[in-house]
């Protein structure tokens, strides 16, 4: 598995910017070729480059795995156009309702299940869509006891990388939901929400270029399992 440092838009907050999975990487519009080659070459998969509500905060708005995205109700035709006619039937796309629009920041998604801030699970309704977009359970929880699970931990179907200072029972709830090892780490020189400057599947890893030597370490360890 490769990892690799890279900017995007000049800011080392990858994950803000951009959004991947197994099958998938989306990309802010007018993304320089030689980087998206770049991107191919870590993460594989399909490329896809929009905008989402306008804006170029596609790790905020969305959330995926191989099984399907999640998208805030205020996404264009135009832009969910866009993810289709290139992922075309390899997964489920849906907008979802509700007041909370930034989904990558409330959902921590893998192939085998979803951490959800409990600000979504109190609405059933919305709770059973995205589990049937996503195919897997989706089980409430918190971060550090933060419910922001999607900006403070990364997942991909081999590790879950998550702030500092999550809890024991946390870190089993994770284990047990995602059923992938857990550790806890920084990215971009001490910063403890892990998905700003991160973006991992199960074929690469990027990290924004502060990132330093012993966070790589425990990021390689992780995900190179």
């Amino acid at each position: 598995m490769a990892i690799a440092r890279l900017d995007l838009k000049g800011s080392p907050n990858i994950g803000v910017y951009a959004l991947t999975c197994n099958t998938l990487t989306i990309l802010p519009v007018k993304l320089s070729h030689e980087k998206s080659q770049h991107l191919m070459n870590i993460l594989k998969g399909d490329l896809v480059y929009t905008t989402l509500s306008g804006t170029m905060l596609l790790g905020i708005f969305a959330a995926a795995n191989s099984h399907g995205i999640v998208l805030p109700q205020y996404v264009t035709d135009e832009e969910v156009a866009n993810i289709k006619k290139t992922w075309n039937e390899k997964g489920n796309i849906a907008r979802i309702p509700g007041k909370y629009t930034a989904l990558g920041n409330l959902l921590l998604v893998n192939d085998y299940g979803a951490l959800a801030s409990r600000h979504l699970t109190r609405e059933p309704r919305i709770l059973r869509e995205i589990q049937d977009v996503l195919d897997v359970e989706v089980v409430p929880g918190e971060i550090a006891g933060l419910p922001y699970v999607g900006s403070i931990a990364t997942a991909t179907n081999k590790g879950v990388l998550a702030h500092p200072l999550l809890r024991d029972q946390e870190r089993d709830l994770l284990e047990e939901v995602l059923k992938v090892p857990v550790d806890v780490g920084t990215v971009n020189g001490g910063v403890p929400f892990v998905a700003s400057g991160l973006l991992a599947n199960d074929f690469g890893v990027l990290i924004g270029p502060p990132t330093t030597g012993p966070e790589i370490v425990i990021i390689s360890n992780l995900f190179e399992s």
